[in-house]
């Protein structure tokens, strides 16, 4: 077992964490303030460091950023009689591996305790530490410094209960995101349910998550439960949150509020215990000001934000991205095909990726099925790709923006869904009234055609 140094100026507490920490096995050493744990750790190597938050004079945050600074190997875990969210998310930001709450028993600390040793054992292993920080976050694969932030935002908040909205582009992850935490939670054994809130109208969304009685609509042919009910004890998913309608609005208020939800032609409450985790890929405080969101609601929704960088800001990331799918489509398709040429990942690195995470996978898993040898190459990449279409940073009057790209992309699977709306949307993964609103401010036709200068737009479906 490890090497652990406990922080703390109580002496009652040094002697119980001591105690549960020694049967647990480990080697344990006591600091009875900041000074003389700064003091330790220049004479000694230690695994980890549980120190407590306030105390006189050092405090745990100077306690920590000195640790990350003379061992920046050693993991640091805060113990705290101030559990907010504020004070753990701004440790986990300065370095921390995770912190605690007072009062807390002596399972708990050994967990957490237990995982951070591993943290260590594991970071020691590898030869980039960020890789192995993404090995850890179930299947998201990062190491551009927006991603570790992620991957720390997600130890902070997994082990609460506290509602999270996660805010990106389409394709980028949330749902991924979403999944991490959950599998992270206490309420890891329990269901993880989803509902994308953009892909139904407003009648079916409410039955979906409410339920309803049998005869409260036509075609209520039995009693259904709802999507709240099925997820109570784990979590429910919320993607395009910001579709939903004033009505669903207020329901969703009411279950975050109370625990409380109705199925639709029933008078009866049903109490549900249920973490909410939405994600959204437009901006709520805009549509709050717009009217068009519940300020309440996103108050509510917006507790913990988790932003999801898009691919262009992550660009770092591209070739780690795109050898997992290669990997992941050549066993399928042609396992010959064992690398991607420098020349190739060389453009993709220069794409700006407007449909994100999601198209980089679309064009490995193309030229995993066009290659001709045991390489990706150029030759295998969309024209876009190629000719650098999409490639941002230009200054000219011929300069493509990402406005223009966001806009090609929507013409173009427009085009591919035959003017269809609502499947052009589920394969752009947004709402149909998110459609809609990009369709009006490019003006351009429902089919994706221009309209030019001949105004007239349709009412929002």
């Amino acid at each position: 077992m490890g090497e652990i140094l406990i922080v703390d100026d109580e002496r009652s507490m040094r002697k119980a964490l001591s105690v549960i920490l020694r049967q647990d096995g480990h080697h344990v050493g006591t600091a009875s303030s900041g000074r003389e744990a700064l003091r330790k750790l220049g004479d000694r190597q230690y695994d980890v460091v549980v120190t407590d938050m306030k105390m006189d004079r050092i405090g745990g945050f100077e306690v920590l950023r000195e640790v990350k600074r003379v061992r920046p190997d050693t993991e640091v875990i805060m113990v705290t009689a101030f559990g907010t969210i504020e004070l753990a998310v701004e440790a986990i930001k300065q370095g921390a591996y995770d912190y605690i709450t007072k009062p807390f028993d002596a399972d708990e600390i050994k967990s957490v305790v237990k995982r951070a040793e591993a943290r260590r054992a594991l970071l020691q292993r590898v030869r980039h530490p960020e890789v192995a920080a993404s090995q850890e976050t179930f299947g998201i694969l990062g190491r551009s410094e927006a991603m570790l932030e992620v991957f720390r935002m997600i130890r902070v908040v997994a082990p609460t209960d506290t509602t999270v909205l996660i805010c990106g582009e389409s394709g980028t992850g949330k749902e991924l995101v979403a999944r991490a935490i959950h599998a992270s939670s206490k309420r890891h054994g329990e269901a993880f349910v989803t509902v994308n809130c953009g892909a139904l109208p407003e009648h079916l969304l409410e039955s979906e998550m409410f339920g309803h009685a049998k005869g409260s609509f036509s075609g209520a042919i039995s009693e259904k439960k709802g999507l709240f009910e099925e997820a109570d004890g784990g979590a429910l998913f919320l993607d395009e949150v910001g579709e939903t309608s004033p009505a669903i609005q207020v329901k969703l208020l009411r279950v975050l509020q109370d625990g409380e939800v109705r199925p639709v032609g029933e008078n009866r409450i049903i109490h549900v215990d249920v973490r909410i985790i939405a994600a959204t890929n437009c901006d709520l405080q805009e549509a709050v000001m717009e009217r068009r969101f519940r300020e309440d609601l996103f108050y509510r929704l917006n507790v913990v934000p988790i932003h999801l960088p898009p691919l262009r800001e992550r660009r770092a990331d591209i070739p780690l991205l795109a050898s997992h799918f290669l990997t992941k489509y050549r066993k399928n398709i042609r396992d010959e095909v064992r690398g991607i040429s420098p020349q190739a990942i060389r453009l993709l690195q220069q794409y700006e990726w407007p449909g994100n995470v999601r198209e980089l996978e679309n064009v490995i898993e193309r030229a995993v099925i066009l290659s001709q040898s045991d390489e990706i190459t150029v030759k295998e990449l969309p024209v876009g790709i190629r000719n650098g279409e999409a490639v941002g940073g230009g200054s000219g009057e011929g300069s493509t923006t990402l406005k223009d790209i966001e806009m090609n992309h929507i013409i173009q699977v427009l085009h591919e869904c035959n003017g269809n709306q609502a499947a052009a949307a589920r394969r752009l993964s947004i709402g149909r009234t998110t459609l809609w609103r990009k369709l009006r401010s490019y003006n351009l036709s429902p089919d994706g055609e221009s309209m030019g200068n001949q105004g007239g737009y349709p009412v929002s479906p």
